[in-house]
């Protein structure tokens, strides 16, 4: 069973940048393609982006050009890189496997001034 751990959240201010880390456990990392979830306060969870064992990514469209995913098959992580933060990004992020499984704790991410 794959274990999944995020880190990274924090409090920024409008149009600073955070990076979110997920750490992956239990299976072998280089055959999964991994995703990043984000649950605002008081909505359904959404789908942020997505990195395919082949590198390939994907995004929603309220993030593009604005989060960059990335992964380390060595370190067994996936990444999310989050540059011009706004406040409606302001959620619990979770990372997950594609298709997903069990969920991990995630990281808050707050964006306020």
């Amino acid at each position: 069973q794959v274990q999944l751990v995020e880190s990274g959240g924090g409090l920024v201010q409008p149009g600073q940048s955070l990076r979110l880390s997920c750490a992956v456990y239990g299976r072998i990392f280089r055959f999964l393609a991994m995703d990043w979830y984000r649950q605002p306060p008081g909505k359904q969870r959404e789908l942020v982006a997505g990195i395919g064992t082949n590198g390939r990514t994907n995004y929603r469209d309220s993030v593009k050009g604005r989060f960059t995913i990335s992964r380390d098959n060595a370190k067994s992580t996936v990444y999310l890189q989050m540059n011009s933060l706004q406040p409606e990004d302001t959620a619990v992020y979770y990372c997950n496997q594609n298709p997903p499984t069990g969920w991990g704790v995630g990281t808050q991410v707050t964006v306020s001034s």
